[in-house]
């Protein structure tokens, strides 16, 4: 565990206080400039509901769109469409109201995340939910963004800085972000904030008074968002592994890097005491050099994993996410090392985002907030950050399409309210890390934090990573009740297989993939 201030462990058996959840805040609702209110019921569109795919019956799930204003400033202009799915409370005598569903991105569709997290969800939640899954205006089957980018070097959003390619680099986030300008003329109007008040319509929709809300990842970040517009409209809001709004977006983003360093620390440590096991180093320090001396190998050469060549750049990337689980990352490293040594290994696909799926993540990170707009300083924080943070600083400092966008059509969202909330967090992971998780907290002032000690991998709810974690949040979810305080828990002492170990829900699109910015994994 990291060196920090604790508090009590709280096992499987030893039941938590609980104290009431605090009352909506009584503000008015979205009162920042370009705001609105949300729809009364009575003006709300009517979902028709339908079969959401041939192998999908009804009694599954089913579907809906509902039509939005691209730009809520002008309600009677341009409009988009939005993909909703529904499974019914499985038990209509206990059903409280809609439980809604984001799994992460920006640009993660969500359209069958429900049929996936039932698969885990306990009864106790099923029977009282409405389970409502959508993919967020400009993703997968929600009127998708697309910027026209046709390779993979198009789509590599990070890239390894030094001095000589800086250029190019430049040269690459400035036409990036040209095509999107040109492919969707209204792409600055695809952010958080509008998909905040694409949330309240598809309430209204449902002909729901407030919801309830799952976020994993970046959809902390949109239910905080939406808590703050719409703070009487929310219920029971469930926060997993979090986004720190005062960081959003390039902070966060180099998070990234100043965390991967004791995460890198933490897996040479384990990998040298099972150094007979997995045979790279016997030392902390001789597992670092197999490892970086693989990655300058494949920078001058890439390795091939199955048919599929690794730059060092790549390699880094994919292990920034092993190496928090440290038998993932070893098993890895020694793929590497075989691969190096000319050995036939196993297929090891890297993965490549599709175009609209780069086209949603740049929409909502560059519309949400201002970035620098300066190349200098993307290359001097490059250079500071290469050095601070040899892992992974120098990617993640580099120059993005970000730095050539309009600006943004709205202030960046202050997030500072009492909606009350629950936000948990895994100790080592990958893509939010709990310094994130802590700011969210900071900034929700009615929430609890729940920390599982040890706690690996992104995400935690249905991971049967943490029993203690499970239980305080199906608890809130089915009673409205927060702890009274903010609670550590233990992992559990065998996990059981991870929900991002099982397939999604036959004839539904695969969910997110592995290494989307701040998606589910």
């Amino acid at each position: 565990m990291r060196t920090r201030r604790r508090v009590p462990v709280i096992a499987l058996g030893v039941t938590a206080m609980f104290a009431p959840a605090f009352p909506a805040v009584a503000s008015g609702q979205d009162v920042r400039p370009g705001a609105t209110a949300a729809a009364p019921a009575s003006a709300a569109q009517q979902l028709s509901w339908g079969s959401c795919d041939p192998n999908l019956p009804t009694t599954t799930v089913e579907c809906a769109t509902l039509t939005v204003p691209v730009d809520y400033r002008k309600p009677k202009g341009r409009t988009t469409e939005l993909s909703v799915s529904r499974i019914k409370a499985a038990d209509p005598a206990k059903r409280r109201g809609v439980l809604l569903f984001n799994p992460g991105g920006p640009g993660g569709p969500s359209l069958f995340y429900p049929l996936w997290m039932a698969e885990t969800l306990p009864q106790s939640v099923k029977d009282r939910y409405d389970l409502i899954g959508f993919d967020p205006r400009g993703v997968a089957t929600s009127s998708p963004l697309n910027c026209g980018t046709t390779t993979r070097n198009e789509r590599l959003t990070f890239r390894p800085y030094t001095e000589a390619t800086f250029a190019k680099d430049v040269a690459w986030a400035k036409d990036v972000a040209a095509k999107c300008r040109a492919n969707n003329p209204d792409i600055n109007h695809f952010t958080t904030r509008n998909t905040a008040r694409d949330m309240d319509r598809i309430r209204a929709a449902l002909g729901e008074r407030r919801i309830s809300y799952f976020g994993l990842s970046y959809g902390t970040y949109l239910g905080a968002v939406y808590t703050q517009m719409f703070p009487r409209r929310a219920d029971r809001f469930v926060l997993d592994s979090a986004v720190d709004p005062k960081l959003v977006w390039r902070g966060m983003v180099q998070a990234w890097a100043s965390e991967a360093e004791p995460a890198f620390d933490r897996w040479a440590r384990w990998t040298a005491e099972r150094a007979t096991t997995y045979g790279l180093g016997n030392t902390p320090a001789e597992v670092k050099r197999t490892f970086y001396a693989l990655v300058e190998q494949a920078d001058r050469t890439p390795l091939d994993l199955g048919g599929h060549p690794y730059t060092g750049a790549e390699i880094r990337d994919w292990m920034r996410w092993d190496m928090y689980r440290p038998k993932l990352g070893a098993e890895f490293v020694v793929k590497l090392k075989d691969a190096a040594a000319g050995k036939p290994v196993e297929p090891n696909p890297p993965y490549v985002p599709t175009d609209n799926e780069l086209s949603a993540y740049v929409a909502a990170t560059c519309g949400d907030t201002q970035w620098p707009t300066d190349p200098a300083v993307y290359q001097a924080d490059s250079r500071r950050d290469s050095a601070r943070y040899p892992f992974f600083g120098d990617s993640v400092s580099n120059i993005v399409p970000c730095a050539f966008w309009k600006p943004p059509v709205e202030p960046t969202t202050v997030v500072n309210n009492k909606v009350p909330a629950l936000i948990v967090q895994n100790e080592w992971d990958s893509q939010t890390p709990p310094v994130a998780a802590r700011g969210l907290h900071r900034a929700l002032k009615g929430s609890r934090y729940v920390l599982v000690d040890e706690g690996e991998g992104h995400g935690v709810y249905g991971r049967g990573i943490s029993a203690c974690a499970e239980d305080l949040t199906t608890r809130y979810l089915t009673t409205g009740r927060l702890p009274s305080k903010n609670v550590t828990c233990a992992v559990n002492a065998a996990p059981a297989p991870t929900a991002d170990a099982r397939a999604s829900a036959p004839g539904a699109p695969q969910l997110p993939g592995p290494r989307q910015p701040f998606g589910g994994r």
